[in-house]
């Protein structure tokens, strides 16, 4: 519902309540997250009548870009509410009017966009500390509250508008096609768009797994160059995570390859191409590493608990999944779809264990119950997910 004028928006009910809090009323923030993460949503759900520009809508976008001085026309006289605008990496050019109006009229905006990654390569400018860096993810456990399902989580992900889909796996081929290959394209990123969708594909094979780009390029048939620029764009577009091993006092020789994930399960389910060759575990084993990552990942950023995100694995091959590091300590967890523990299971974390003896260290799995093996946790991980801001702040109940 709008009122008199288009470029004002009011209150709506947002379908979960999200752990995102606004920063600063005061404060101006980018609020950056892949499409469809929630973040238009969630703004219009908790800001009152507010300035509302949409770079998506084509006369806006039209407009903003041949004069965005035009923009200081839409905030009245006194003005105290927010100024919102939606994708403002259309029109960078956008910003440094955005920059005049909080140094001289003290205007509040929330500024949404794919990536500050992409924005920096275009030298635009980012506001020099004016604006705060906020990021939005896919829903959490925690979020979807009741609604949360394992199994239905590790096929499909937490895209928001799953939840109200009756065709999930309709939903996420449409999200590939629409928001992954026409972003990519839209944005001039690449000329070659098959390419990159052919790419995206092979790239799904590398879900939990050491990138290794020669390899990759090899199999592709492409210049080496040419996919880590493909690598690259996803990372730009916040469509993946790279985590890179930790060597912090490493007292053994250590992997140099980061380690890739998308940055949701069900868009990785919905690219991963399946055959009569296909296990369903080399399929589902990687789909819940990385549904515990997005959440960690989204409890730490909306927290503000400050970890890094790694991973650990020695050139002899010994791994621990994901390891977090940050003020409140140094945890280390070992992801497993798998329905029994086994003692090999651990091998990697006793490992980690007698190198950072200080580490709190956790085996995730897939079955129903805690248990404690020596200085080893282990948790069922709908567990782990649906108390994930206890998990990382550290006063988990046993």
């Amino acid at each position: 519902m709008e009122l008199t004028t288009p470029y004002y928006k009011i209150n709506i009910r947002s379908m979960y309540k999200r752990l995102f809090s606004i920063p600063d009323k005061k404060k101006s923030f980018f609020l950056f997250g892949p499409r469809a993460t929630g973040k238009t949503t969630w703004i219009t759900a908790h800001t009152e009548s507010a300035v509302y520009i949409d770079l998506l809508k084509g006369d806006d976008f039209l407009r903003f870009s041949s004069h965005p001085s035009h923009l200081e026309k839409l905030i009245p006289p006194n003005y105290s509410g927010w100024v919102i605008i939606d994708e403002i990496q259309k029109v960078p050019q956008l910003l440094d009017e955005v920059h005049r109006l909080i140094e001289s009229r003290r205007v509040s905006f929330i500024l949404t966009g794919s990536s500050a990654r992409s924005l920096r390569r275009k030298g635009v400018n980012l506001l020099a500390g004016r604006a705060l860096t906020r990021y939005m993810f896919p829903l959490t456990a925690i979020e979807l509250g009741d609604d949360f399902s394992l199994e239905q989580s590790i096929r499909f992900g937490h895209l928001p508008a799953l939840f109200s889909e009756p065709d999930k796996d309709a939903y996420l081929r449409s999200y590939v096609s629409t928001y992954l290959k026409e972003e990519v394209l839209q944005e001039g990123l690449t000329r070659n768009i098959g390419a990159f969708s052919r790419f995206l594909e092979t790239a799904s094979f590398s879900h939990g797994s050491l990138i290794t780009f020669t390899e990759i390029a090899r199999e592709m048939g492409l210049n080496r160059k040419v996919v880590e620029n493909y690598f690259g764009i996803l990372e730009d577009l916040l469509l993946s995570v790279q985590l890179p091993v930790f060597v912090k006092r490493a007292k053994r020789r250590m992997t140099a390859h980061p380690k890739f994930y998308f940055f949701d399960t069900g868009v990785y389910q919905a690219l991963r191409p399946r055959g009569p060759l296909d296990s369903y575990t080399e399929i589902s084993g990687p789909a819940v590493e990385g549904l515990f990552l997005q959440d960690a990942m989204a409890v730490n950023s909306y927290l503000q608990l400050g970890y890094q995100f790694y991973f650990w694995r020695t050139s002899s091959g010994i791994e621990v999944d994901f390891i977090l590091y940050g003020p409140k300590g140094l945890k280390a967890f070992e992801v497993k779809h798998t329905d029994t523990i086994r003692t090999k299971n651990m091998k990697g974390l006793a490992a980690f264990k007698a190198d950072y003896p200080e580490a709190e260290t956790f085996l995730i799995y897939t079955g129903e119950r805690a248990e404690y093996h020596g200085d080893i946790s282990v948790l069922p991980l709908s567990r782990a997910l649906k108390h994930m801001d206890s998990l990382l702040e550290g006063n988990m109940s046993p």
